[in-house]
């Protein structure tokens, strides 16, 4: 593939607001996760909520989007002078060449859970005030956000489980690809509800403390929120060395289990696979791996063999959702811009929350932050149902 260039980024979680706040919280191995106290929820667990999100307020022309999950967006949108690099680039290719692809999985959920709250008692009609189209609808936040910057171009949202905010990056290259788009915002918002909650819970995926990666007694997951960004454009010419670029993609599906991964990794190496090939690449070639890792004795086990099987244990990783929980649909755009902050400073993170690596895994796991060049790094997205994606990330001239 012609590698497209990642022009900005930013991200938004319980580790910061903005780049600059996510690389702090990195360096000094610090966590965002903290005992649940959200809204009415009565769970020994912990989660990484994001704060100030409730004190966001919508554009008045936009007040029918009005949601926590739109005010989590607003609140990565303005980070680190995103919303106006977005802006000059409509000015630049008009906003009808600017695509909107973004991952999600409960959108806006939370606001029909408010709503249930004052239905009307005797007829059970939810309040007029409550908009479904706007708010809960999974297109919502897509919808949002173009309307946000006054862009007519193609908007797309992918609700994939986990790996959602991964194939966004597939989308908008092949549209990029296919001469339909010359630009796009691709991201990943996905934000704190009960549904989400209680659902893990009643699967019994659920730590009752901060989420253990690879760690030989995880016990379960830690639910995060995030919103981040990144605007993809064609490669220019001239580039600055540390730039960073999207060299390669590789998605498969199990069709194994409708939540459990194949046993073996299967549909996890195929992904990594084909994003070495469409790369370029031999595994030889990565320098770091941000793994999917979620904690759950069964999906890191399935990641840790499928990484081993095809990088052998030389090759750096570590799981970073020790630091922000797993923000589901939000967790690989986020994921993706820590990977833009490893090549851009060298900083490969621990993982964190954990005392023993499981024995069963043969992998250089990362126990402490290490510092040294990077030229290319791989990003694991492995999602409910076997929707497996891996996307490639490296520095314009390494």
């Amino acid at each position: 593939m012609n590698p497209l260039h990642l022009s900005h980024f930013t991200a938004t979680s319980s580790i910061g607001r903005g780049l600059d706040q996510t690389l702090a919280a990195l360096r000094q191995r610090r966590s965002g996760l903290a005992p649940c106290a959200f809204d009415t929820v009565d769970l020994v667990t912990f989660i990484g909520e994001v704060a100030g999100v409730d004190a966001v307020q919508l554009p008045v022309h936009l007040a029918d989007f009005d949601c926590r999950n739109n005010r989590l967006a607003l609140l990565g949108l303005t980070q680190d002078g995103f919303a106006e690099a977005v802006r000059a680039a409509s000015a630049r290719y008009g906003g009808q060449r600017i695509g909107v692809f973004i991952g999600t999985s409960t959108s806006g959920i939370l606001q029909t859970e408010l709503a249930y709250r004052r239905r009307d008692p005797v007829t059970g009609a939810l309040p007029a005030d409550f908009i479904y189209r706007t708010t809960h609808n999974t297109f919502s936040v897509a919808d949002f956000t173009r309307h946000y910057f006054g862009l007519t171009g193609p908007a797309v949202v992918v609700s994939s489980a986990c790996s959602s905010s991964a194939k966004v990056f597939s989308s908008a290259r092949r549209m990029i690809a296919a001469g339909l788009i010359d630009a796009a915002v691709v991201g990943g918002v996905d934000s704190l509800c009960l549904t989400t909650l209680y659902g893990f819970n009643s699967l019994g995926l659920m730590s009752e403390r901060g989420c253990r990666p690879f760690d030989a007694q995880r016990n379960g997951l830690s639910i995060g929120e995030a919103a981040a960004f990144a605007l993809l454009e064609r490669s220019p010419e001239q580039l600055d060395a540390d730039a960073v670029l999207l060299l390669g993609i590789g998605e498969s599906s199990d069709a194994y289990h409708m939540s459990s991964p194949h046993p073996d990794g299967l549909g996890a190496r195929m992904a990594m696979q084909d994003a070495l090939k469409m790369a370029g690449l031999q595994p030889t070639g990565i320098d770091y791996i941000n793994l999917h890792g979620t904690a759950t004795p069964s999906n890191d086990a399935v990641e840790g063999k499928a990484v081993a099987a095809l990088f052998g244990s030389g090759t750096p990783c570590s799981s970073t959702k020790g630091a922000t929980g797993h923000t589901l649909g939000a967790a690989r755009c986020l994921e993706a811009v820590i990977c833009a902050l490893v090549l851009h400073h060298g900083l490969l993170p621990a993982g964190l929350n954990i005392g023993h690596l499981d024995p069963t895994l043969d992998l250089d796991y990362l126990f402490e932050n290490r510092q040294q060049p990077v030229a290319r790094v791989l990003s694991n997205s492995f999602g409910f149902g076997g929707t497996n994606c891996s996307l490639i990330f490296g520095r314009a001239k390494p």
